[in-house]
């Protein structure tokens, strides 16, 4: 094999996304992908995977730093790529711990085993960061985040990130180790674990379940459609220049609750409801502590140096994203049972 890659968080969301386009664009490298396999992560995102050649599957811990550091001598990483994090706002304002063990403690175990394996020779090592437009805080009516924004965290999941972040670029400047990080904006699309606004949504939609809205909906997010965000990682995993940072975002705002509506309308459409009748599904419920109030991304520096741009018009993406959901029932139906249904009551209907 040319190279050999771990991407962490593998089984997940973006990760998943991540993983195919590597093993099925490199044929000639090998994929190792790293996961703890926790709520979020679900082997079937990759069972189209199973036998290709390049390809491994190893469940672990990012937390067990020895486990981490046997890893990279029996497969002798050239690369990392480390999407592996407790991720959600909501989980993070009930148990901030598990963030903090996760996202801090565990990318400084990627670190430490990178540094190890690669201190005679970082030539062609990289060491790839991925992060969120979460660590910067939150943006007013105007504005973009750059590469250069300020940090300013306001819970404890972009607290998190934000401390991995700082230890990514502390290794790079006092070990050498050579890096690069990006900040996405809101990720959308197939295999998004229904905690997430969308396929949450797109589920009680079509099960006639209330569309609970975060006090007025007023809060602006930029939605990246997931393989616009992994064609951008392969390109910076290759192309982008060490120490450096790109945001990558969609270009593309949208407050909650127009999303909503506009979600609603299409999915009167799909299910041949009348007009309007999902809309009476939206419920106000009080707002989460501390939401920010607007995310979003200025992307012309990847743009500009290596050349990316989206491939999707928002609307679609979302067409594509709710064609998934209401055609892959099954998936759906596995990942929102057991622990899934006790969270979402404790989460939205005790409010």
């Amino acid at each position: 094999m040319k190279k050999s890659i771990c991407i962490t968080g593998g089984a997940g969301f973006i990760g998943s996304h991540l993983v195919r386009l590597f093993v099925n664009k490199y044929p000639e490298y090998r994929i190792v992908n790293l996961d703890k396999l926790t709520y979020a992560g679900n082997l079937e995102n990759l069972k189209d995977l199973e036998d290709k050649p390049n390809f491994e599957f190893v469940k672990g811990d990012i937390v067990d730093g020895d486990f981490i550091i046997e890893l990279f001598k029996k497969y002798q990483f050239d690369g990392v790529i480390h999407l592996a994090a407790e991720s959600h706002v909501d989980r993070s304002i009930a148990n901030p711990n598990e963030f903090i063990y996760t996202n801090i403690v565990g990318t400084t175990n990627l670190l430490n085993a990178a540094k190890l394996i690669w201190k005679d020779n970082a030539e062609g090592k990289r060491f790839y960061h991925v992060s969120t437009d979460e660590v910067y805080g939150s943006l007013g009516e105007t504005g973009y985040f750059t590469e250069s924004t300020p940090y300013d965290p306001k819970s404890p999941y972009s607290a998190s990130k934000a401390s991995s972040d700082h230890l990514v670029r502390a290794y790079g400047h006092t070990f050498g180790l050579p890096y690069v990080i990006s900040n996405c904006s809101n990720n959308y699309g197939p295999y998004q674990f229904p905690e997430k606004l969308l396929p949450l949504f797109i589920h009680n939609i079509k099960n006639n379940k209330a569309l609970p809205v975060y006090g007025k909906g007023e809060n602006v997010r930029d939605w990246l459609w997931v393989e616009d965000h992994a064609a951008a990682i392969d390109l910076i995993y290759h192309e982008g220049r060490n120490a450096e940072t790109y945001n990558i975002g969609g270009n593309n705002e949208w407050t909650n609750i127009d999303l909503i509506r506009l979600l609603c309308k299409i999915m009167n459409k799909k299910l041949g409801r009348e007009e309007g009748s999902s809309e009476k599904l939206i419920t106000f419920v009080k707002d989460r502590a501390g939401h920010d109030l607007r995310y979003a991304i200025d992307s012309s520096k990847l743009q500009k140096e290596l050349g990316w741009m989206p491939s999707l018009q928002f609307e679609e993406g979302l067409e594509r994203t709710i064609d998934w959901y209401l055609e892959n029932e099954d998936w759906l139906k596995n990942v929102t049972s057991g622990d899934y249904l006790k969270y979402y009551e404790e989460q939205y209907e005790k409010r």
